[in-house]
């Protein structure tokens, strides 16, 4: 993420007010989702899996979606 230029703050900000975009209940050991947030006007996607037993997030990914690949508002994926 810091290759990304994406914080910990942006990170926490998306995992705290973002909306989830994608869900992923199969993952192992814990379910994921796939979270969109808009940060200093810059659409951030946070993918983490939720360890409710142990009160915490695992972060897998945090990237900038690519607007050739996302629609216009990165919510739904380009066929």
């Amino acid at each position: 993420m810091f290759e990304r230029n994406i914080s910990v703050e942006d990170v926490e900000a998306v995992l705290e007010s973002g909306e989830v975009v994608e869900w992923y209940p199969a993952d192992e050991p814990y379910p994921s989702r796939l979270m969109l947030a808009w940060r200093k006007g810059r659409p951030l996607h946070v993918v983490a899996a939720e360890n409710v037993q142990d009160d915490e997030w695992i972060v897998i990914t945090a990237y900038e979606p690519d607007p050739a690949q996302w629609d216009a508002n990165f919510k739904r994926r380009k066929p």
